[in-house]
């Protein structure tokens, strides 16, 4: 199980977060972009997230909750970049925007939200490398949990099987020690609070695995 750490809710400031995630032997950095349109809250501008994640040594994965994402991919395609995951909910052209993606020579990565079925990201899971189910409603750290949405495991387990698909499949949202059993078939788990508001960074990333 690989585990990617969100710094969305942390009890230090960005900057500190950072240097302990850089300690650890997490499998990537995850970040949550969001406009506060998309999602009813906002993160750091694109020229702060370039100030501050310019050294990181963990790759990065990128999680668009974003209206427009093609913006923000070209703002940050220079940094350590593993994935860009953007909504599978918003409008326009999603096949275009993932060809684009992967044209830079980035993983590309859609994410589904706990009141969206799978059978609307179906269509497009032949083309991407990651699935991101969302555990929570997208837009601020710490939620709990919504148990209906570890369901989609075992839906996006099966046709992968099925279809011989290549994408992993993720998840954001509630993951801690307690809830890890909960989601047993995936690949890998992005973790905030549970990982950040901890004392042992890396004790808390080895429980996850």
């Amino acid at each position: 199980m690989k585990v990617s750490v969100s710094i969305l809710k942390s009890n230090r400031s960005n900057e500190e977060t950072l240097k302990k995630i850089n300690l650890t032997n997490a499998d990537y950095i995850h970040l949550d972009v969001m406009d506060n349109t998309f999602v009813d809250n906002a993160s750091l501008t694109n020229e702060e997230i370039i100030k501050l994640f310019k050294d990181t040594i963990q790759p990065m994965d990128i999680h668009l909750m974003v209206n427009h994402p093609k913006s923000y991919v070209d703002a940050l395609k220079n940094l350590n970049v593993n994935d860009f995951i953007f909504p599978v909910e918003i409008l326009g052209d999603k096949k275009e925007l993932i060809n684009y993606i992967h044209e830079l020579g980035f993983k590309v990565g859609l994410s589904i939200n706990p009141d969206t079925k799978v059978s609307i990201i179906r269509p497009y899971l032949e083309y991407v490398d990651i699935v991101l189910i969302m555990g929570v409603n997208p837009g601020f750290g710490g939620q709990p949990l919504i148990p209906s949405t570890t369901m989609k495991i075992h839906e996006l387990n099966y046709l992968r099987s099925i279809n011989d698909y290549n994408y992993i499949m993720s998840f954001d949202g509630g993951v801690n020690s307690s809830t890890i059993n909960l989601l047993k078939g995936l690949d890998m788990v992005v973790s905030g609070s549970y990982v950040c508001l901890g004392e042992d960074y890396q004790e808390n990333i080895n429980k996850l695995r």
